[in-house]
């Protein structure tokens, strides 16, 4: 997982990641776009498989995503995957100023209007889509991107709750799966609510891919793991301070966590929001492995249930220790043999 790179440095890296023998990169949309970097990406490292792991979809119309990822697979010869998600309100409304209500409903008809597009782009069918949030209907032939080899793009989305999941279920090919997770979560609550959806949709659970991203506490000492043990605790605070995610902690009887990390975000006890999640909880919201162990860890709780695992925490290891990258270039094949 990347993101927020200079272009040049993207290159770079995406070269050096697929040399490791790393399989592909999840790109996150923040200070800078997921799309850009892709397509970087997609001529430094050919071999590697793309994903926007999320980009925004309502600041973009359908059209424009369409097109960006039509051809993002061509580049890639077919190993781009659009991952669409909705971002928060405030973000939508007052950062890029768009619509953003009602979030579920919009996010299901823009992926609806995106395939839309990708069959007039196939010439499949004369564009003629008639939403309630998007109308399409004007594609002259002079604005066709052209015929490509790879047209069924993939279209993963963000869901965690059990709205989003069960519209996964029913219309994506797959979810990327919040980071704050626990494999009780998949198997319980998301997997059923998945399983719900694809029902209507007539389709079975194994139609939806799992793309996972996974805090690891990697190290052979102590003090070699103890930076990765502070920034996971960190980031399971920050991102279990969000009210919605509150289940994930009181499933596994860790009750009002969440309300404890909220109270201390606003207070600015940024420190203290880390010291409320326990070794216990590290357990269930990461992998603590020595090096020989972490990709039979990753196998034995991933394998089965995930399509893709996405290392969080592994570019910002190897900026700090470079001496790691061979230790996860050896995980990374051991990992994608094992798939």
């Amino acid at each position: 997982m990347t993101g927020n790179n200079k272009l040049a440095d993207m290159a770079r890296l995406a070269a050096e990641w697929e040399q490791l023998g790393f399989t592909g990169i999840t790109l996150t949309e923040t200070g800078r776009t997921a799309y850009l970097s892709a397509a970087v990406a997609a001529v430094a490292a050919p071999s590697l498989s793309l994903t926007t792991g999320i980009a925004v979809a309502f600041p973009r119309s359908p059209m424009i995503t369409a097109s960006t990822a039509w051809e993002l697979a061509d580049a890639t010869d077919g190993k781009f995957v659009l991952g669409l998600g909705t971002q928060v309100k405030a973000h939508i409304e007052r950062r890029f100023g768009s619509p953003f209500d009602p979030p579920g409903p919009r996010l299901r008809e823009y992926l609806q209007a995106v395939r839309a597009c990708f069959r007039a782009f196939n010439g499949d069918e004369k564009l003629d889509f008639a939403g309630e949030y998007y109308k399409m209907s004007l594609l002259p032939a002079a604005w066709l991107p052209g015929k490509i080899a790879h047209p069924d793009i993939p279209i993963y989305i963000s869901a965690v709750g059990p709205w989003m999941t069960r519209m996964a279920g029913e219309v994506a090919d797959g979810i990327h799966v919040h980071p704050l997770h626990s494999v009780p979560y998949i198997n319980e609550v998301l997997l059923p609510k998945v399983a719900e959806g694809a029902a209507l949709g007539n389709r079975s659970v194994d139609d939806v891919a799992l793309a996972i991203p996974v805090f690891t506490v990697v190290g052979d000492t102590e003090e070699e793991r103890a930076p990765w043990k502070d920034r996971a605790r960190s980031q399971i605070a920050f991102y279990g301070s969000t009210r919605n995610y509150a289940f994930q902690f009181e499933m596994l009887g860790f009750e009002g966590v969440s309300s404890k990390l909220n109270d201390r975000l606003k207070a600015g006890d940024l420190e203290g929001m880390s010291t409320l999640i326990t070794d216990e909880m590290l357990e269930h919201y990461a992998v603590t492995a020595t090096w020989d162990e972490l990709a039979d860890k990753l196998i034995d709780r991933y394998r089965g249930i995930a399509s893709r695992l996405i290392m969080y925490f592994a570019q910002p290891q190897m900026e700090r220790s470079p001496e790691t990258k061979g230790r996860w270039g050896e995980v990374a094949r051991t990992v994608a043999a094992a798939w």
